[in-house]
């Protein structure tokens, strides 16, 4: 990893309070009693969640402390934990659809399109540390949708809208930022441009379901 990289991983630990305060009111302050909405789908997609936010959260450690072949098992580990991830959707988007609440299936699928697409990057890119890094950062990114989309509302009180447009002003916000300081450091950024192109069509998606 590189040596202007070496925080990354205190960086990425800043994915606990978010998703804390994100899923506070809607589900964390309910346990352990949990009423009867919330079915098996729920605590399940939570836990792999959570199992993904914790190695997006390890595996920068593991690089930086130079344990590479424990990186090396829990990147393998993740074959399984992804897919799986991402299939842990599906039941709530089929529960949208038969309410007949289809405009907020958008959510759902538009950040596991962004998910699966930085992932595979990443991947593609395992053997090139400078792009695989950076593709994995913007899927960390991809977070701010569903924990940010319910800070602002859920605790702040703000519009789901408004909270849609901040969501997306921080996400640019860190990617320029991360596209200069890559720029100042002489390093590769085009993961971040990729990844920027990839926010605005959401965005973009997300205008036309929603005005």
């Amino acid at each position: 990893m590189y040596k202007s990289y070496k925080y990354l991983g205190y960086w990425m630990l800043l994915l606990i309070p978010l998703v804390f305060a994100g899923f506070y009111k809607t589900y964390i302050v309910k346990f352990p009693h949990f009423g009867a909405n919330f079915d098996a789908r729920i605590h399940v997609h939570a836990f792999i969640a959570a199992v993904w936010v914790l190695i997006l959260i390890v595996q920068p450690f593991l690089i930086v402390n130079k344990k590479l072949a424990w990186h090396r098992a829990v990147g393998k580990f993740s074959y399984i934990i992804f897919p799986l991830l991402i299939l842990s959707f599906i039941p709530g988007v089929l529960k949208s659809i038969h309410k007949g609440d289809y405009k907020n299936i958008f959510f759902p699928i538009a950040d596991c399109t962004l998910l699966v697409a930085f992932y595979l990057l990443g991947i593609f890119y395992k053997k090139k540390s400078p792009e695989h890094m950076r593709y994995m950062i913007a899927s960390a990114l991809v977070l701010f949708g569903p924990t940010i989309g319910r800070i602002l509302p859920n605790l702040l009180g703000l519009s789901d809208f408004l909270s849609q447009n901040i969501q997306y002003a921080i996400t640019y916000i860190v990617l320029v930022s991360l596209i200069l300081y890559d720029r100042k450091n002489k390093k590769r950024y085009r993961p971040y441009l990729v990844a920027m192109a990839g926010f605005v069509i959401h965005q973009l998606v997300f205008y036309w379901v929603f005005l």
